[in-house]
């Protein structure tokens, strides 16, 4: 098939959703299919339309729909999508999902948290992630306990929670934590560093290239996820492939992904327990152990093939004539 992939996130953006349209590009034109990625829709006439956002999206949504009304078309649903837009821009959100032959979610709770009209059309997808080529098994010294925290800083991910639960850590514990990823403004940038100054377990790395993510990762002994808000983070499925133990905000995005039976869950935005797991992790190996089984568990369902296998089951279910 000729397929169209639009997306908000520019060319040199290295946002969630352009890193997702580049991987489906990669993975649909291995299976022989046609790919372009455009952040605008100019007219073209694929045999189907994939947006990334329906919100950020709606323009490009509407414009095909107008021009093909009977081609197929997927809309893709994101975490702001989800927990944001569709409460506080209804109309233009649900338009776009009223227009798609095909939604799909990226964790497996997400008709929970969207009107019951649309659950016939949801399809839910687990976004893959690479085999690491950096080995986990030299984690970083034993004076250190490395916790890492990886993504944009933006208010959605919450980006210093781990910084500010390492204050109610003993002064004895070894926890040091790590952040890498861009800030969303240089009001968040300001603050990284500020904190990286002043917090004597907290440095802020920025944002870092594939390479060097990996090799934090296999450096670190735990990773935070602390957002508010997420349609389903990429960054679980490195992980888990990696098999790094994870500790997550007790959000939908993050059950989704990593079940209702993870041990590893803490309240949004509490430092306290927060702090109290990230010790636990530190000073309980069993509990540690108990992470990093379930989450190399889960590996299997992150692999490109299975991305893949529902990439095409997207495809199938939408495809009309």
């Amino acid at each position: 098939m000729r397929l169209t992939i639009v997306t908000p996130a520019g060319p040199d953006s290295k946002a969630g959703n352009r890193a997702t349209a580049l991987r489906w590009q990669n993975l649909l034109e291995s299976a022989g299919h046609q790919v372009e990625v455009v952040t605008q829709y100019e007219g073209q006439e694929p045999d189907c339309l994939i947006a990334l956002h329906a919100w950020r999206s709606a323009e490009a949504v509407k414009q095909y729909r107008q021009a093909w009304p009977e081609k197929p078309l997927i809309v893709v649903l994101t975490g702001t999508d989800i927990y944001r837009f569709q409460h506080e821009f209804p109309d233009i959100t649900r338009a776009s999902m009223d227009a798609a032959d095909l939604l799909i979610g990226l964790h497996d709770l997400v008709a929970e948290d969207i009107p019951e009209r649309y659950h016939d059309k949801l399809l839910c997808l687990r976004q893959s992630a690479p085999k690491p080529s950096v080995a986990g098994s030299a984690r970083a010294e034993r004076d250190q306990f490395h916790v890492c925290v990886i993504g944009h800083l933006r208010d959605e991910k919450d980006s210093l929670r781990a910084a500010w639960a390492c204050y109610h850590l003993p002064e004895d514990s070894r926890v040091v934590v790590s952040c890498a990823g861009k800030a969303h403004n240089e009001a968040w940038r300001e603050k990284a560093l500020e904190e990286s100054r002043s917090n004597p377990r907290f440095h802020y790395l920025g944002e870092l290239d594939k390479p060097k993510l990996e090799h934090l990762m296999a450096v670190s002994n735990l990773m935070v996820i602390s957002s508010v808000m997420e349609g389903g983070a990429n960054v679980v499925s490195e992980a888990c492939r990696a098999g790094l133990p994870i500790l997550a905000s007790d959000i939908p995005g993050n059950r989704g992904l990593l079940g209702d039976d993870y041990p590893g869950y803490f309240p949004v935005k509490d430092d306290e327990a927060l702090a109290r797991l990230m010790l636990r992790a530190e000073t309980d190996v069993e509990f540690l152990a108990e992470l990093r089984a379930k989450v190399t568990a889960l590996a299997s369902t992150f692999t490109p093939e299975r991305e893949l296998e529902s990439l095409e089951q997207a495809l199938a279910r939408c495809k009309k004539g």
